[in-house]
């Protein structure tokens, strides 16, 4: 059923008379609720097919005090947010039985960040916008979250792990506008107020198989203790699939290293989640020797980008595998990852959407073509240690290109490459700083589909007269304030937004101040 202004207006709790349309296309209807009070936020209500988005007008974040303890003093508020930030833990360290014997097992742990991540957007050639643009207009927005990591071991071996969080704040344009988005900060919906949500509650069990003993070093998300080299590790609950898969040391974690998702993940993999990041789901690993196996199954979003998870549980699923190999290069530690998904839920495809476009004279909608049908990618990614204090990565992946985005981004191809750097050279061993290129394609028959005014997952520029590849340049200082705190300045350059030749290039500015015990 199509949104109405009085479903608009029922929403928002007002009456009908404070609701208006702004903008209209066929398949796609957008409606105002507008607020007595002009400090008040105002809420926009889309509809394309089934999929809704819901956004609100910024102003400054009311509450940077308080941090952590607000992470259970806030009500639960509107389910709107930025994503969940991957929480990688410190790799294993090897000891002796004699020092193992010396590590203390944790039983319980409280840890806690908070990041606050501002962007500004400098104005930038733009010929027309369309309804998923990133504006051309100079613009900045913040976002800001504040999470506890609550740990405790039941029995040996096992850990559970509650995330209460609270967040509040937009990404640039609404996260709209590039398909490899600006801020692994912000999602694809956003919230004027700070709102209470449980990011992540799993259950992780390490059985002990043998090898040398590795110490395990107390972190977000993880107990202190020992485990042995050869291991089977089982998770089960609600987390993100790039919290177990698509991980490395060098860019996945958007507090504290690169910003951009086509960086922080490999583009081209679209995994399964809600619209913060993160679903239900089971994964298993097996570590070996040298190499490591991991097998997944997750539950993917009710529609593709909703806020709702699939109900019943793994009706629409998708199965994620990985393997790993580590190895030492001239004497300098490095992992091959090779990644392969399958996703089976209730998507459009492209080549429909424009069928029923031309027949019906109207603007191409997948929203209006999904049946249940499969998706699949693959993926590879890289990280090798070049000296102590210097590394690279490189990420690659490809996706199913005739097949509507689902929970990620409108990327069916991507490569990235980047190098890390240790501030050890200039005696400040805590900072990094970041340099990273990514560049993104989409299918070509995706870009007949924008070019016919269709809107992706959060690309659409309501035209696409003239397509190329986006190509993303990144880089960034993050300066080690204190043991606990750290300080972020951040650079980065698109050309080709959202793939298209007629809009930008754009540059975004940033500033990331990151907490965390």
């Amino acid at each position: 059923m199509e949104p109405t202004p009085a479903a608009a207006s029922k929403a928002g709790g007002t009456d009908d008379s404070a609701v208006r349309p702004i903008w209209g296309l066929p398949g796609l209807q957008c409606w105002a609720k507008a607020n007595a009070n002009a400090n008040e936020s105002h809420l926009t209500f889309c509809r394309r097919g089934p999929m809704r988005h819901l956004s609100s007008a910024l102003r400054p974040a009311s509450c940077l005090g308080g941090l952590v303890l607000a992470t259970v003093l806030c009500a639960p508020g509107a389910a709107l947010a930025q994503t969940s930030g991957p929480t990688p833990q410190p790799e294993p360290v090897p000891v002796t039985p004699e020092q193992a014997a010396q590590v203390t097992t944790e039983q319980w742990a409280i840890h806690g960040q908070t990041t606050y991540t501002q962007q500004l957007q400098p104005g930038f050639r733009s010929p027309f916008e369309g309804p998923q643009s990133l504006p051309a207009d100079a613009n900045g927005r913040e976002t800001f979250d504040a999470t506890l990591y609550l740990g405790f071991r039941p029995w040996q071996g096992a850990e559970i792990w509650l995330n209460p969080e609270v967040d509040q704040g937009f990404g640039l344009g609404n996260s709209f506008g590039v398909a490899g988005y600006l801020s692994g900060e912000a999602y694809k919906l956003g919230q004027t107020d700070p709102y209470y949500r449980m990011s992540r509650a799993f259950f992780r069990q390490t059985i002990n198989l043998g090898g040398g003993i590795e110490k395990i070093d107390a972190d977000l998300n993880q107990l202190a203790g020992t485990q042995t080299a050869n291991r089977l590790v089982f998770t089960v609950g609600k987390f993100s699939v790039v919290d177990i898969f698509d991980t490395n040391k060098y860019a996945h974690d958007p507090r504290n290293d690169f910003l951009n998702w086509a960086i922080l993940d490999i583009g081209a993999f679209d995994y399964a989640a809600d619209a913060w990041g993160v679903t239900y789901g089971a994964a298993a690993e097996w570590y070996e020797g040298r190499y490591a196996a991991r097998v997944g199954l997750f539950d993917m979003p009710a529609e593709p980008n909703s806020i709702h998870l699939s109900l019943p549980l793994l009706q629409q699923t998708q199965f994620v595998t990985e393997l790993e190999e580590r190895h030492t290069l001239w004497d300098q530690p490095g992992k091959i990852k090779l990644l392969y998904w399958l996703s089976r839920g209730n998507l459009g495809t492209y080549s429909d959407a424009l069928a029923l476009g031309y027949a019906t004279g109207t603007v191409p909608s997948t929203g209006a073509v999904r049946n249940y049908r499969s998706k699949y990618g693959v993926g590879f990614n890289l990280e090798q240690q070049i000296v102590p204090d210097l590394g690279m990565f490189v990420k690659g992946g490809w996706s199913q290109g005739g097949v509507e985005e689902d929970a990620f981004t409108d990327i069916n191809a991507s490569v990235t490459v980047g190098l890390s750097l240790a501030g050890t050279r200039w005696g400040r061993p805590n900072d990094t700083v970041g340099l990273a290129t990514a560049i993104n394609e989409i299918s070509a028959i995706g870009s007949r589909y924008l070019a016919a005014g269709g809107l992706g997952g959060i690309v659409g520029d309501g035209a696409l007269f003239k397509s190329g590849p986006e190509s993303i340049v990144e880089t960034y200082y993050n300066f080690a304030a204190f043991s606990w705190a750290n300080i972020a300045a951040d650079y980065q350059f698109v050309n080709n937004p959202a793939y298209n030749q007629q809009r930008g290039p754009v540059s975004v500015f940033a500033l990331r101040l990151h907490a965390q015990f």
